[in-house]
């Protein structure tokens, strides 16, 4: 239902007001049948611009049935070291899991704005849980055309306190079915990288912390001006992306500057990618890729991404055992919680982050 409401798409107080301080974030611009897009969501040319899209590329696809199988194994580590993203299927995560969540993404972006607006950055009862629009307005010189509920995992009573309940208990359920499946990844990955056991001490720096995102990209009116995600790659270990049948995710492709390869839905696929953490933690042998969401002129778009990351205490840098054979670290140790806070102090720009992190000569 459309919200009954005028506003002056012109004035950028009152389009952020309706926005983000109501609570109707991009969803209801684009549910009041707006024919133009605002110009505050108009990018710049060379940021909704793909001039080279491979259409022969594609990310691999493993087949994840046989767990233990060697040849399964290489196609993993081989993908992250060229590709930085794959989708695996046949991965134990059951598709019932899969669909609800995907229906209570759907459930909490279908609730009253004033629902919504309970999560917001001002209103949240906890950091933990934030409902918001685009990536960080306050930086931003475009905005983003997607909505988002965020909820950063802390223990399965403050979840139950504070979580939306509309969506709460299918997001759970896909963090715990997701669990063997992350797991398992990680220790084909770290084997490697001759770590042959995660020990106690290893887990924790691998998948300390867990972040769970909602994410929502409404019908848009001019799609080919503005992006759903701008170019950016992930700050975790591992991400971990259920997406739905529309499409619109690119990825850096190993063709020069510019070249971008869609990653096409996969009916019960999970699409996988390396994280900067992880980057650094192998000194640069897996690669955290840039990736972007387009926008869509005639469907809604959902994507339910799981982050596991180090804990913000921690501190990162090349692994031991990936030095052991005299390799020079290319990345210093840095403190995540700081790694992050840059991440999030400006806009979406590529893979400039993980230069934070770089030994300068």
């Amino acid at each position: 239902m459309a919200p009954a409401i005028s506003i002056s798409l012109n004035d950028s107080s009152d389009l952020t007001d309706f926005v983000i301080n109501q609570g109707n974030g991009v969803k209801g611009l684009s549910e009041m049948g707006i024919k133009a897009l605002p110009e505050q969501y108009i990018q710049p040319l060379q940021e909704r611009v793909m001039t080279k899209i491979e259409p022969r590329e594609s990310i691999p696809v493993i087949d994840m049935s046989k767990w233990d199988d060697p040849q399964v194994a290489s196609s993993i580590c081989d993908a992250a070291e060229k590709w930085g993203f794959f989708q695996v299927v046949n991965h134990g995560v059951p598709i019932e899991v899969l669909d609800s969540v995907k229906k209570a993404t759907y459930g909490f972006f279908g609730l009253p704005a004033e629902e919504k607006r309970k999560y917001s950055k001002e209103n949240s009862p906890s950091n933990n849980v934030r409902f918001g629009t685009s990536f960080t307005p306050q930086v931003e010189k475009a905005l983003e055309w997607k909505d988002y509920l965020s909820l950063f995992y802390v223990s399965e009573e403050e979840a139950a306190a504070l979580w939306p309940s509309v969506c709460r208990d299918e997001i759970l359920e896909y963090m715990r079915s997701s669990k063997p499946l992350i797991n398992h990844l990680l220790q084909v990955l770290m084997k490697r990288l001759n770590v042959n056991e995660i020990d106690e001490t290893k887990q924790s720096l691998l998948t300390g912390s867990v972040r769970t995102n909602i994410n929502y990209y409404p019908i848009c009116p001019n799609p080919e001006l503005t992006v759903g995600v701008g170019r950016h790659s992930d700050v975790s270990t591992l991400t971990v992306l259920l997406q739905d049948s529309v499409g619109g995710l690119y990825v850096r492709g190993n063709e020069g500057e510019d070249s971008w390869i869609h990653v096409p839905p996969i009916d019960g696929a999970i699409v996988i990618n390396i994280g900067d953490a992880l980057q650094i933690m192998s000194n640069g042998r897996y690669r955290s890729v840039e990736h972007r969401v387009t926008a869509n002129g005639s469907s809604n778009r959902i994507s339910v991404p799981i982050f596991v990351n180090p804990r913000p205490q921690d501190m990162i840098g090349p692994l031991p055992e990936t030095l052991a054979n005299g390799e020079k670290p290319i990345y210093k140790q840095v403190l995540y919680s700081d790694y992050v806070k840059h991440f999030f102090r400006k806009a979406h720009d590529g893979k400039d982050t993980v230069d934070f992190a770089k030994i300068t000569n």
